[in-house]
């Protein structure tokens, strides 16, 4: 099965130079023009990689990074004419693996695409993540089928209900804007959504049976956002 690639550039010239690059060398590539389209691309498919460039229309390249990073470990590999530092710590701090400024020789590029490539198959052959978490107050939640229970009683979360909590509890030390949490699970840069994440959290709240002023699970950070607080076993 060939590599996969996640490219995310809008400058067509430089994409089209490295796609050709990278599928010449056998790889698959998939190339995005804005960051909501990177954003779509990723959640639709599989990736081993993704090179991500920082001024992109939509969606800039450090939220498509910070939003990959919330759901997935692959490299995450930045391309970007910006070489200030604080860009490059930016990057770093949201969970990039590296930092490649242009211009940049297709060599170089392609030597840290694969330098990265090997720690990502070398940490996956370490222990994976178990596909089932349990919580305290009987909280459990099945990653791979999207359900939840507590007590042992099955609850009818949505689909955005459960992109929500899982977006929390698999970032337990994070707290999270409203604003984060619009354009992470409803793949949408608006103001307006903010209403929009409050009522679903609200009524994820309900069917967890989680008490706003005494929560277990989902805990209002006032005046920054969301965290999940639940203790697992």
């Amino acid at each position: 099965m060939k590599t996969r690639l996640l490219l995310v550039e809008d400058d067509p010239e430089i994409a089209r130079v490295v796609r050709d690059m990278f599928v010449y060398e056998g790889y698959d590539v998939t190339w995005a023009t804005t960051g909501l389209e990177g954003w779509e691309d990723f959640k639709e498919s599989h990736y081993d990689l993704a090179l991500i460039d920082l001024m992109l229309p939509e969606m800039d390249g450090l939220t498509l990074c910070q939003n990959i990073r919330w759901n997935s470990d692959i490299p995450l590999v930045i391309i970007s004419a910006k070489k200030e530092d604080e860009d490059k710590i930016k990057g770093l701090d949201i969970g990039a693996d590296d930092y490649v400024a242009k211009p940049f020789s297709l060599a170089e590029l392609k030597a840290r695409v694969e330098s990265q490539l090997r720690r990502w198959k070398r940490y996956n052959n370490m222990p994976t993540y178990a596909q089932t978490t349990e919580y305290n107050e009987g909280l459990v939640i099945y990653w791979e089928q999207n359900k939840v229970k507590i007590n042992e009683e099955d609850i009818p979360l949505t689909v955005k209900e459960f992109d929500l909590l899982q977006v929390l509890a698999q970032n337990p030390e994070r707290i999270f804007s409203k604003t984060e949490l619009f354009e992470h699970v409803w793949q949408q840069v608006d103001q307006e959504g903010l209403h929009t994440v409050t009522v679903h959290v609200k009524s994820l709240r309900a069917k967890l049976k989680d008490p706003v002023k005494h929560p277990c699970f989902i805990q209002t950070v006032w005046g920054k956002g969301y965290q999940f607080i639940g203790e697992a076993l």
